[in-house]
């Protein structure tokens, strides 16, 4: 233990119940889009055939990452409800795998962190598996999962797909997406620090890296952010909010549809993004597209530039993927469209070549991406 307590990402859960992330269809479908789609496979599921009565949950899985998709079974279910009417399809909690939850939960309620739900724990033949959850920003939840040496499928309570294997994925690309790279959480104007405070007063967070307006702006829009990670820095959580702007931001846009704070991005790193963007794209996935005029300003910048981009510009152009860099290294990245209906939530895709910032080069020609969507619209 190097601190207070330690968290690691080797295991997040963002919740779709009906309004929880990325779809509101019933979760078969939901579950469907992601494996088709993006390349994940059905990895556990817990409902009515498995003795839960009230929830049902789908688990998909694509190397380190995990995502599980959660619906009410019966009606009246007023807490999934609510959030659904004020938020739409959204990520609910972003889970982490700890080592000391008791440590954890007690230092969080020394420093004021509320407790949404108070460790228990859950059994089944794998062994048991203590949790806990808190409130962070918005009605967004984390939840720590200590696991000790549980060695069933995923967690207590859930069995194998009902269906193990969906046969489309036989005939489709395996885009190769490894692991969770950060998750951004959008504020509303003035919120953001309070968020980053939150996350240094009661996970022990410290900050690793930010813009300001003067830094990240187009014509129209701007905005500010906040990095905070853990100890360790293996878990990155960029906060971000809207800063005053000739017009609406796309932080403000999503909090006005969003209804408040929310997770805006979840962005899944990959050792080949050229590979993995052509088979996503090959599956159907949308992704927004950039200028032109921003690689021709690319090439000439590069030129200038101690760091060498080994990938093939002209592929990169083809595929609209995004360059950022410093004096070390470089960064490639690319963004879906929303991956619902309301203009919220989206994915990024992200190959780091010794580059550990977020993209700050690429935000105005983003944005400037993002306004074109906005203007079709009419939100801009």
């Amino acid at each position: 233990m190097r601190t207070d307590y330690q968290l690691r990402q080797t295991v997040w859960k963002d919740w779709l119940w009906g309004g929880e992330n990325l779809r509101a269809s019933p979760d078969p479908m939901a579950a469907s889009y992601y494996i088709s789609r993006m390349g994940f496979q059905p990895h556990a599921y817990s409902g009515l055939e498995t003795g839960s009565r009230n929830v049902v949950r789908h688990v998909v899985r694509q190397n380190r990452i995990i995502f599980v998709l959660v619906s009410p079974l019966n009606p009246g279910n007023e807490e999934m409800g609510r959030h659904l009417i004020t938020h739409g399809d959204g990520v609910k909690d972003i889970a982490f795998s700890v080592e000391d939850l008791d440590a954890i939960v007690k230092k969080a309620k020394e420093r004021g962190a509320k407790i949404v739900k108070d460790i228990w724990e859950e059994n089944d033949e794998g062994g048991k598996v203590r949790f806990a959850q808190v409130q962070t920003y918005g009605d967004t939840t984390h939840t720590f999962v200590e696991r000790g040496t549980y060695n069933g499928l995923f967690l207590p309570g859930y069995k194998r797909p009902l269906v193990p294997v969906d046969n489309i994925t036989k005939t489709l690309p395996d885009p190769k997406l490894d692991f969770v790279d950060h998750i951004v959480g959008n504020q509303p104007d003035l919120e953001m620090e309070d968020a980053a405070a939150w996350y240094e007063k009661h996970l022990i967070f410290h900050r690793f890296w930010s813009v300001d307006d003067t830094q990240i702006h187009t014509e129209y829009s701007a905005l500010r952010s906040i990095v905070v990670t853990n100890w360790e820095e293996t878990i990155k959580m960029p906060i971000n909010e809207p800063a005053p702007g000739r017009r609406k931001s796309q932080i403000q846009e999503f909090v006005d549809y969003y209804g408040g704070a929310g997770v805006q991005h979840i962005a899944l790193n990959t050792k080949d993004i050229i590979s993995a963007i052509r088979h996503l794209r090959s599956r159907g996935m949308e992704f927004l597209s950039v200028p032109n005029s921003y690689y021709d300003q690319l090439k000439e910048k590069l030129k200038l530039s101690k760091v060498k981009v080994v990938e093939d510009m002209n592929v990169l152009q083809e595929l609209n993927i995004l360059v950022d860099y410093d004096d070390n290294g470089y960064l490639l990245q690319i963004f879906t469209k929303n991956v619902q209906d309301r203009p919220t939530v989206f994915l990024e895709v992200i190959q780091r070549n010794n580059h550990s910032g977020f993209g700050a080069g690429n935000f105005k020609a983003l944005f400037e991406a993002i306004e074109i969507d906005q203007a079709a619209r009419g939100n801009l």
